[in-house]
Order: structure tokens, then C-alpha cells, then sequence
């Protein structure tokens, strides 16, 4: 019992591996200079490896002087035909031009350049080998997020490869203080990371932080952003998300202007933002799209839809099973004529209700597109019809809870949404046990969790706890941009302007 208590209070960080050791112990011996003794290890070293592909390369004589080393598939074979193949015949291996090239003199390089899509020139009587870019991998096409769509913005949304991701924020962002640092992650499959900053204006004790937590994993490969993001966050057991997803181009390039890191992992169209506060996730793309007024209205509404979304089942509970008083009296005679059929108690109806729609919300996404509509549209009317009069749930609970379903679709951030749809329910059982008082209970318990909260040392409910008035413009509501002035302190800026003045003198 101790023990499980002791794990969970546990931070991810204080108990890394000292040592960034390899999983197991490799030897990475030097090439040889002779071409015939590096194909020999080649083959040892890419046993059972098909798609390993080895062009010689003759002389007038006929004599084997050089092999072309690639993997089928990752390569753009064009480019290896037209430019080294070709070339090889009247040039030296460091006079052909393609792509990058650069030396390697050991057989570990050697490895991770073949797997990263070059190819690999070995030149008898030479100790290294000539590594040439020709990465041709399959990729798709640069298309809009499905997930963070924008009436008004742009309309294009990362891809799976870092290269690529990289060079979109930079269209947004063509300045010479955006710097790049790459790390490398994993040690089967070794993924390149980008932590990309304004060096002038982002905080360097982030990035140490960042880098150190980063260097820190030891693990076998890195799949996707969402990965690394659940091995380097400060409170792995909250509900709430400590580092920003996004799939955004514009998004990501808004982030770094505001002073923050971005993080981009190879091999996956998301990437990564730090550090972040809580009301970071309630804005949307759109909101500095849209005039200042209609912004202020839809992100108010989003926090009307926040508090639905958490507290409107709990509240329901609550007032049915112990607070009923406060309810009009004809209301709660037309709440007693439904409920007179239903044989569960309230917390029983709510929870078969919501869970119901998760698993309807679950099967939406999953389906293929036309019948995942089909199934949330025609399986909720159908569900819910067809529950009520079988007299399992009250009328009442169906509005209940297709109104906290339709206030959990406002949540601009999916990890948000998630967390409080997941909150939902350990609020029902507060309700039920202790009514409106165990709903503020957990109101409480969750403002003090949200509060103790950190994101890469900053505090996770700024600007309401650590209170900032300043960065109140851009928060419940959002002034025109004319008027933000400054950079938000809790991202941890070091140069807090960001524009000037342009219709008063007053400091904003």
C-alpha cells in the first residue's frame, strides 16, 4: 500500500537514468580501406535486409572501385541515377553535387545515414565513405488539419516529415533570430528533434530545462509528439495538459512569437509547445482572425460552455437527489412526471447516459467519415428516443445531456475537452454523495490543483494565480490587437514588447 502511495508521488524527472547509456553495448568499429573487407561487414551488419540495395561502380578496366549503398524505397532514385551514378563516370565522389554530403568515417554513422533515406558511396583504398542526401521517402501532400480547422486562417496543416514542418514556420517567421537546435531521440529508432526559438526573446532557462529533460530519455523509439510529450510534462498524473499540440503552421510560428519553444518530432504531423497555462488551451485560431468584439463574445461563450460541460450533469444530480428546494415548483413537478417511469436514481440515469455518449462520440471518430455523422446524428436521436420511452432515463436527462455533449464540441483544444469530459464524472459521484456541496468541494479541489501546477517552471494558472491585470486583454475576453502591447509574462519573455503604440500614448 506504502509503496503504490510512494510511486504516485513520484515526479517523472527525479527518477530518470543517470546515464544515457545504450540499451545494450554495440562496438562501432572504423571502415576499412579496403572496398572488399566494408561489403563483407555491410552484409553482416544488414543481414536479412531486402530492400538493402548495392551498386557497384567499374572502371574502364572492369575492376569493382566503388559501391552505391541505399535502401529501396527511402531514396529518390532519380536523383541516384542522374546525379551520382551518372557522374561517377567523369568526376571524383566530392565533385558530384546533390544534396547535402559530408563524411563518415565510422560504421554507426554509416548505419543511421542509410536509415535516414542517404546514400552511402564506399571508394576502395579510401577509410571513409561519402554520405549523399537523397531522401525520397513516401510522403503525403501539405492539406488542411482535419483536427484544428479555421474559417479564416490558413489552411494548411503540418506533415510527418520535421524538414518540411520546419520550413513552414519559418515562411511565417524569416528572421535570423529564429534558431534551431536538434536533438536525436531513441536508440532503435533514432528521430530527430527540433526545438526551434526566438533567441532574443524566448527565456534560455527554458531551453536547458527542455534540452535536459529531452537528453533524458532513454527509451527504444519515439512514435509521435504525443509520446514525448507524456515523458518530459512535470505532473504526468493530472488531468490536465502541460504542453501544447498543435497541427498549425500559424499556430506553432504565434507560439514562438509569444516567447515560447516549439518542438518538433520527426515522423509526426503534431508538434509541441512550451511551456503553457491553462487558458492557453480556450483560444482558437480564429480569435485574432475575427473582429475584437465577436472574438470577446465567442470566447466568453466557450467558458459558459466550460462550466456547462463540467458541472451541468453534477448539478442535475444534485438538485434532483438532495437540493431539490431550489427548484420552481412547476419545474420540479414536470421533472417528478418523467422521472415517475425511471426506476434508477439520478447518479445511475446520468452516468448510463454520459457513458453512452462517449462510447457514441468514441465510434464517430473512429468509423469512416460518412458513417461516423451517420452514427452520431441518427444513434443519438435513436438511443435517446427509444430510452425514454422504455422509461430507463427521463426526458429531462436526455436535455441534460445533450446540452453538456454540445458544450464539451466547444473546446477548441482536443486534450482539453478530454480532461474535462473525463472530470465529468468524478463530479457526478461528488453530487450525488454530498450534493451542491460536494460540487463546490471538487470546484475547489480542482482550482488548487490548477493553481499548484507548473509548465517548465511557470505557473500553469497565470495570469489568475500568479495575477497579472496586464494579461487580462487576452484572456476572458480579447481586446483589439492595437491594444496588446506587451508579450505575456507567463510564457517567460525576455523582451516583453512586441509592437508599439499606435493610438495613444498610454502604456498598455
Amino acid at each position: 500500500m506504502f509503496g503504490i502511495f510512494n510511486f504516485l508521488r513520484r515526479t517523472p524527472h527525479s527518477k530518470y537514468r543517470k546515464s544515457n547509456k545504450p540499451l545494450a553495448s554495440q562496438e562501432n568499429p572504423s571502415l576499412s580501406n579496403k572496398l572488399s573487407a566494408n561489403l563483407h561487414y555491410l552484409h553482416q551488419l544488414f543481414n536479412l535486409t531486402p530492400d538493402l540495395v548495392i551498386r557497384q561502380v567499374h572502371s574502364d578496366q572492369g575492376a569493382t572501385y566503388a559501391a552505391l549503398v541505399y535502401l529501396d524505397g527511402m531514396v529518390d532514385k532519380a536523383s541516384i541515377h542522374n546525379n551520382i551514378l551518372r557522374e561517377l563516370a567523369y568526376k571524383t565522389p566530392d565533385e558530384i553535387s546533390v544534396g547535402s554530403i559530408h563524411k563518415a568515417s565510422d560504421w554507426r554513422q554509416v548505419e543511421d545515414a542509410i536509415f535516414q533515406g542517404n546514400s552511402v558511396l564506399f571508394v576502395d583504398g579510401q577509410p571513409e565513405a561519402t554520405v549523399y542526401g537523397t531522401q525520397g521517402w513516401p510522403q503525403r501532400a501539405v492539406e488542411q488539419s482535419p483536427v484544428e480547422a479555421s474559417l479564416r486562417g490558413a489552411h494548411q496543416g503540418f506533415v510527418e516529415t520535421g524538414s518540411q514542418n520546419v520550413a513552414m514556420i519559418r515562411r511565417y517567421i524569416p528572421n535570423r533570430e529564429l534558431k534551431i537546435k536538434e536533438l536525436t531521440v531513441g536508440r532503435r529508432g533514432r528521430t530527430k528533434i527540433s526545438i526551434l526559438y526566438l533567441a532574443d526573446v524566448a527565456r534560455p532557462e527554458i531551453l536547458q530545462e527542455l534540452e535536459t529533460r529531452i537528453r533524458k530519455v532513454d527509451i527504444d523509439a519515439i512514435m509521435n509528439t504525443g509520446e514525448l510529450a507524456e515523458l518530459i510534462e512535470d505532473n504526468p498524473f493530472s488531468p490536465f495538459p502541460q504542453l501544447i499540440l498543435t497541427e498549425r503552421p500559424d499556430t506553432a510560428a504565434s507560439h514562438i512569437l509569444q516567447g515560447r519553444y516549439i518542438v518538433v518530432v520527426d515522423k509526426s504531423p503534431t508538434v509541441m509547445a512550451a511551456p503553457a497555462h491553462f487558458f492557453t488551451f480556450l483560444t482558437s485560431v480564429d480569435d485574432h482572425n475575427s473582429r475584437w468584439m465577436i472574438a470577446s463574445f465567442t470566447r466568453i461563450l466557450r467558458f459558459v460552455a466550460l462550466f456547462i460541460s463540467l458541472f451541468l450533469p453534477a448539478l442535475y444530480i444534485a438538485l434532483i437527489s438532495f437540493n431539490y428546494e431550489v427548484i420552481p415548483v412547476q419545474l420540479i413537478l414536470s421533472i417528478a412526471e418523467t422521472r415517475s417511469r425511471v426506476p434508477f436514481p439520478p447518479i445511475l440515469e446520468a452516468m448510463l447516459m454520459e457513458i453512452t455518449i462517449e462510447m457514441m462520440r468514441e465510434a464517430g471518430i473512429r468509423l469512416p467519415s460518412p458513417i461516423g455523422q451517420t452514427i452520431g446524428i441518427v444513434g443519438g436521436i435513436v438511443i435517446g428516443q427509444a430510452a425514454v420511452q422504455a422509461g430507463i432515463v427521463s426526458n429531462i436527462m436526455v436535455v441534460v445531456v445533450a446540452t453538456t455533449a454540445i458544450a464539451s464540441f466547444l473546446m477548441p483544444n482536443y486534450d482539453m475537452g478530454a480532461a474535462i469530459r473525463l472530470l465529468r464524472f468524478p463530479m457526478m459521484l461528488l453530487a450525488s454523495m454530498f450534493g451542491i456541496v460536494g460540487i463546490v468541494t471538487g470546484a475547489i479541489a480542482l482550482v488548487a490543483h490548477l493553481v499548484s501546477l507548473e509548465s517548465f517552471g511557470m505557473p500553469y494558472g497565470s495570469p489568475l494565480a500568479p495575477w497579472r491585470f496586464a494579461e487580462m486583454k487576452d484572456m476572458f475576453i480579447r481586446v483589439p490587437i492595437w491594444a496588446m502591447l506587451k508579450r505575456p509574462k507567463s510564457t517567460g519573455a525576455t523582451q516583453t514588447v512586441r509592437q508599439k503604440n499606435h493610438r495613444g500614448d498610454e502604456d498598455s
